[in-house]
C-alpha cells in the first residue's frame, strides 16, 4: 500500500530547485555549551544564523570544537531542512571492469590487463548481473577502471542495451576521470562525450574520483588522474547539460585539515554557479590491500567531524550521505545524528569498498536499513536517483519497478 509522501517541492523538480519544504522543522537553535571558547562560539553562531564560514573557520571547528556540539549543530541544520526524514534508494553497484591504465596508490580494486583476476564484463554479462535484481531496484551505479580498449562506442552500446532491457531503471555511471579517459581515446570533447553517453542512456554521474581537490595531494595519491580543475570542469559541463551529479571526498590519506576545507570550498563555489550537485559523499580511506603505508585509518571521531563539517560548509549542496559501504552501519547511524540525511542503499553487490577492507553487509535493504534509520529517531524515505520522487518506507517490496509516485505540487 502506497503512503502519501510528506514532501512538497518548491517549484519544478529539477537540479536547480532541489529544495524540499518540510512542515514542523525545528526553529530553535541548539544551546551552545558555556565551556566553548569565544572563537568557536563566534563561528558556530555564524553557522546558526545562516552565514557561510571560511576554510580557516572550518579548520578551527574541526580542531577545537568538541564532537557532541559540532554534531548537534550539524544535526540541527539537517533537521531544519528535512526534519526526521532520511533518504535511501534501491541501487545495485555493477563494476564493469577492474582493468585500469592507472595505478592509484590508495586503490585496492584496480588490476592490470594481464592480472589473473582481471575482468571485463561483456554487455550480456553486465546485463546478467542486473537481471536477478531488476524487479526491486530503481538505480544501477556503474563505475570501474580505465580500460585501454573501451571507447565511447563501447559505452554507447552498453548503455543502449541497458536501457532497452531495463527502461525503468536509472543509470548513474562513470566518474569524471572515466569520462576524461573516454574523451581522450575517442578524440572527443568532454561535452560531446557526456552528450553522447546521455543520449545512449546515462541519467546522472557519480562523484567518485574527487579524492582531495588539491593537486599537491593528488600528485602523491593518484598521480595521472584528472587534476582538481579538470574534475570540477567535467562536473560543470555535466551541469550545463542538465545532467545532475554527485561529489565526493576521500579523506585520511596524507592531506591536512585545511586541504579538506579547501576541497569543500571548491565544491560549494562550483555549486554557487551551477546548482548541479545533488549529494556530497565523504568517506575515509580504507588502507587494506593498497600501497599507501603513510596513510592512517580515520577514527570514528574524525569521520563524524568531517560529516558534520560537510553539512556546515556545504550550505548549498542539498544532501550529505553516510556511505555505509565504507563507514559501516554503526558509524552511519551516528552520522545521521551528525548532519547526514542520506544513507546508501546498495543491494547485494559492491566490490570497490569491500576489496579495500569494508565488511558492511550487503543484504540489509530494506528492513535492516529502515531499522537502522529508526534506531536514531529517523523516518526512512525511499527516493529515486535525482531526489524528485519519494515514498515512505514500506515493509513490503513494491509490486513493480515503474518508478516512485510523484506528489503533485
Amino acid at each position: 500500500m502506497h503512503l502519501e509522501s510528506p514532501f512538497q517541492w518548491r517549484g519544478t523538480a529539477n537540479i536547480s530547485t532541489n529544495e524540499l519544504v518540510i512542515d514542523g522543522h525545528p526553529s530553535t537553535s541548539p544551546a551552545l555549551p558555556k565551556s566553548l571558547s569565544v572563537e568557536v562560539k563566534h563561528i558556530l553562531n555564524k553557522v546558526l544564523s545562516g552565514q557561510r564560514i571560511s576554510c580557516q573557520e572550518g579548520v578551527i571547528l574541526h580542531d577545537k570544537c568538541d564532537l557532541p556540539t559540532l554534531s548537534s549543530v550539524a544535526y540541527f541544520l539537517k533537521q531544519k531542512r528535512y526534519g526526521d526524514f532520511v533518504f535511501y534508494n534501491r541501487n545495485l553497484h555493477v563494476n564493469q571492469t577492474n582493468v585500469c591504465v592507472l595505478a592509484c596508490k590508495f586503490c585496492a580494486f584496480r588490476r592490470g590487463m594481464k592480472a589473473t583476476d582481471a575482468y571485463s564484463l561483456s554487455v550480456q554479462e553486465y546485463l546478467g548481473r542486473i537481471e536477478p535484481f531488476s524487479e526491486i531496484i530503481t538505480e544501477v551505479h556503474t563505475v570501474g577502471g580505465l580500460h585501454p580498449e573501451w571507447d565511447i562506442e563501447f559505452y554507447e552500446g552498453l548503455f543502449t542495451a541497458f536501457k532497452n532491457r531495463y527502461p525503468n531503471i536509472t543509470l548513474k555511471a562513470l566518474t569524471a576521470v572515466e569520462i576524461k579517459h573516454l574523451a581522450e581515446i575517442s578524440n572527443l570533447s568532454i561535452s560531446d562525450t557526456i552528450s553522447r553517453l546521455n543520449k545512449a542512456g546515462l541519467d546522472s554521474i557519480p562523484g567518485g574520483g574527487a579524492e582531495i581537490l588539491v593537486d599537491e595531494i593528488r600528485d602523491i595519491i593518484c598521480k595521472g588522474k584528472e587534476s582538481s580543475e579538470e574534475y570540477l570542469e567535467i562536473h560543470k559541463i555535466a551541469h550545463q547539460l542538465e545532467i545532475p551529479t554527485n561529489c565526493t571526498m576521500l579523506f585520511g590519506t596524507v592531506e591536512t585539515t585545511l586541504q579538506r576545507m579547501i576541497h569543500l570550498d571548491k565544491l560549494r563555489t562550483l555549486q554557487d554557479e551551477t546548482m548541479g550537485f545533488q549529494c556530497f559523499v565523504p568517506y575515509p580511506y580504507l588502507p587494506d590491500s593498497s600501497r599507501l603505508p603513510e596513510a592512517q585509518l580515520a577514527t570514528a571521531n574524525e569521520i563524524l567531524r568531517m560529516i558534520s563539517l560537510a553539512r556546515i560548509m556545504l550550505d548549498n549542496i542539498p544532501h550529505i550521505k553516510a556511505y555505509r559501504m565504507n563507514i559501516g552501519d554503526h558509524i552511519s547511524a551516528l552520522a545521521l545524528l551528525s548532519g547526514a540525511d542520506d544513507i546508501d542503499g546498495t543491494v547485494s553487490h559492491e566490490e570497490i569498498m569491500h576489496l579495500a577492507g569494508s565488511n558492511t553487509p550487503l543484504d540489509n535493504l530494506d528492513i535492516d536499513l529502515a531499522t537502522l534509520v529508526e534506531s536514531v529517531g529517523g523516518i526512512a524515505v525511499e527516493r529515486n536517483t535525482d531526489y524528485t520522487q519519494f515514498r515512505n518506507y514500506r515493509r513490503q517490496n513494491p509490486p513493480d519497478n515503474n518508478g516512485l509516485p510523484m506528489v503533485p505540487i
